[in-house]
């Protein structure tokens, strides 16, 4: 077996073994970062407030698998550990700066003035471990004006401008259906925490790495930002969700639906004209470039429209399969019931007291696959201090202080 082939053996050890990080997070956008270094095989170790009720997702409702243990917190929380710890408390904080001598990371996605007065940053904790990795997720980040501020998702989504961009023209501002944000700051939290991992272990020094709820989105606008910082575009909604500059790249009416297809390159143009047995429009003056068909966008969508009205979205989708990119419009039921999320393994089972319950599998293929679900709050408290040399007596102090 080759170096390569070995590398990416579904059968061989998690990706992410031996590496252990100390997560003070709750809601969305850091567990869901750290749920994909736990699918990855990392040991995530969950802290909660055992004052404040644990992480605030365990009650997001309305569908529940038992009290305090909703389907909103299993989605991002597998493959994890809980242990309940009061970092208010003196005694708390001292159980943390033991459990940051062993581990890669701490991490955090509190309010960006938090993380000081409870002592996670690097500043504070490189005197038990100078490698150490302080990872912070915040909404506006540990310095500035905003420092103090709670933020959102949606919140991010209409200071970034993404309301401006979504929805039809004539209609009102409209965010986008998920948390978006969230899940892209998560992400990119742990694409961070990682380099930072990579950077102590090969100089044996740590740091911290910072993200922002509202960096990430700003960042996200990407091209249209490069539009309007050199040239002064502002770009706005687009009818259909088309693209704001490609044609066609949007929604179009078939005969039970709709469907959305994708030209974004030229040479897919002429292979769309043969699909729908139009092949004169390849060439057509008004259509044969992206800039003309920009230019004389209305009058084409109308035309495919008028062609595509003529079968069905199934009928069309067969007759495109492989040559022309395109995909029918599902809502979620049809998405997570489809026979390619089948075929892909996107939903997987798992365990849980409850009975088995179903999930997303990790989107990183390489062997990696839920194995378990969220844990109950404060479920490893015991074994976690047990490991990092509490004895019962002093768990049992810690206990009664409420401290655990």
């Amino acid at each position: 077996m080759s170096p390569t082939t070995a590398a990416i053996d579904p059968a061989g050890p998690p990706l992410l073994q031996g590496v252990r990080i100390i997560a003070i997070e709750q809601y969305g956008a850091g567990p869901f970062g750290t749920q994909h270094l736990a699918d990855l095989g990392a040991e995530v170790i969950k802290i909660e407030n055992p004052a404040e009720g644990g992480d605030v997702g365990r009650a997001v409702g309305p569908h529940f698998f038992g009290p305090g243990d909703s389907h909103f917190y299993q989605s991002f929380n597998r493959n994890k550990q809980s242990i309940t710890l009061n970092l208010k408390h003196p005694e708390g904080r001292e159980v943390l700066r033991r459990l940051a001598r062993d581990a890669d990371v701490v991490f955090n996605n509190l309010r960006g003035d938090l993380p000081a007065k409870l002592g996670l940053t690097y500043d504070a904790l490189k005197d038990v471990n100078p490698k150490l990795v302080c990872g912070h997720l915040s909404a506006y980040g540990r310095s500035g004006s905003r420092a103090a501020w709670p933020g959102y998702d949606y919140l991010m989504q209409a200071e970034a401008g993404y309301l401006s961009l979504t929805g039809e023209p004539d209609g009102p501002p409209g965010r986008a259906g998920i948390s978006i944000i969230d899940f892209m700051t998560g992400t990119t939290a742990a694409m961070g925490l990682l380099a930072g991992v990579i950077s102590a272990r090969a100089t044996g020094v740590g740091r911290d790495v910072d993200v922002s709820l509202y960096d990430v989105a700003l960042n996200n606008l990407t091209y249209l930002a490069t539009w309007y910082l050199n040239n002064g575009v502002v770009t706005g909604r687009t009818a259909r969700s088309g693209h704001p500059s490609l044609v066609p790249s949007e929604l179009y009416r078939t005969g039970d639906g709709w469907i959305f297809i994708m030209c974004n390159k030229e040479k897919f143009w002429g292979v769309l004209c043969e699909a729908i047995g139009k092949p004169e429009w390849t060439d057509h003056p008004d259509y044969r470039s992206f800039a003309e068909r920009l230019k004389n966008r209305e009058a084409l969508n109308d035309a495919l429209d008028a062609v595509l009205q003529g079968a069905t979205t199934a009928e069309w989708l067969a007759r495109f399969a492989g040559r022309v990119p395109a995909s029918p419009v599902y809502d979620v039921a049809q998405a997570l019931d489809s026979d390619f999320a089948a075929e892909s393994g996107a939903v997987v089972t798992v365990d849980h007291p409850a009975g088995p319950i179903r999930t997303l599998a990790c989107p990183v293929r390489a062997g990696a696959q839920p194995a378990r679900p969220a844990p109950a709050m404060g479920a490893d408290t015991e074994a976690v201090l047990r490991q990092a040399g509490y004895d019962p007596e002093n768990i049992r102090a810690l206990r009664d202080q409420a401290v655990i």
